[in-house]
């Protein structure tokens, strides 16, 4: 009743109110099956803090690192005042740009009853061979290669470094595949356990503030790294990052072996290059299992 009662009170013409209670009602409101709005209230998680902007304003401290917030501004020195803070704040400004490659995993036997069965295809062989013929090819100085400590993920990182000879590999549980948050809408044909998304959310996350910031300030040359994980990992990044709704990051799709490259500046400001980039494969080599 509650969209009714706003379109009456809008009709009647409340003195200063009544459009924003209308709004109001039809930002919370999803139709019921005989028409009505029904309020929906969606419960952040925990782990995912508070004191965020609203919608559509950018968070210019998301990752913790904006110069202001690091310094404190009540330790002024006496004699030089504001120009010791402004120093201090200088200081503490990232100088490079973070350039960040999310590679999904290829083809692999998803049938396989355990994780460590759950090997490449042939197909998946060639799709990481192919992804790693892409990155070779744009000429990048890259610094290292995170990868998820999944089998999947370690083969496909084994076959993609052979074209980047010198490039170190680090593994991480963090970047282990899982369920980040409740998608909305929700889908009939995946529904995890609460209690899996409490513990792969919380980890996801921490993936997240882990890895995806803009640079320390001490980075003089912009960098060029490759994370090898999952869909649902890099969909949750991709979502986290851009600063859109987490819970819609099954909204995303993603192809085995695809490229996402995300760009992080010194102010923090961040950047979608390429979502699931497989432009590079043929199409009989696509495949998103």
């Amino acid at each position: 009743m509650a969209f009714r009662q706003a379109l009456q009170l809008a009709a009647c013409g409340l003195a200063g109110g009544s459009a924003a209670v209308l709004f109001s009602a039809v930002a919370v409101g999803k139709p019921r099956a005989g028409g009505d709005a029904e309020p929906r209230v969606v419960e952040p998680p925990a782990w995912a803090g508070a004191g965020r902007p609203g919608p559509g304003v950018w968070d210019s401290n998301w990752d913790r690192r904006e110069p202001l917030s690091l310094v404190n501004l009540r330790k002024r020195s006496l004699d030089s005042g504001d120009d010791d803070v402004t120093s201090r704040i200088d200081h503490c400004k990232a100088k490079a740009t973070r350039h960040i490659f999310l590679i999904r995993h290829s083809q692999y036997h998803v049938d396989a009853s355990r994780e460590k069965d759950r090997t490449l295809t042939p197909l998946g062989r060639e799709q990481a061979e192919l992804t790693g013929l892409r990155l070779a090819s744009l000429g990048l100085k890259f610094n290292k290669i995170v990868h998820s400590s999944m089998t999947r993920a370690v083969e496909t990182t084994d076959i993609i470094s052979k074209h980047l000879p010198g490039v170190s590999t680090v593994s991480t549980d963090l970047l282990r595949e899982g369920a980040p948050i409740e998608p909305d809408p929700p889908v009939s044909h995946w529904k995890p356990e609460a209690v899996q998304y409490y513990e792969d959310g919380a980890r996801i996350e921490a993936a997240f503030r882990n890895y995806i910031h803009r640079a320390d300030a001490k980075q003089q040359e912009d960098s060029y790294e490759i994370f090898i994980c999952h869909a649902n990992v890099i969909r949750y990044i991709v979502c986290r990052a851009l600063q859109f709704p987490p819970e819609g990051w099954l909204r995303l799709s993603l192809n085995n072996g695809s490229i996402t490259h995300l760009v992080v500046r010194p102010d923090g400001r961040v950047a979608l290059r390429a979502l699931g980039d497989t432009g590079f494969m043929p199409p009989d080599k696509i495949s998103r299992s």
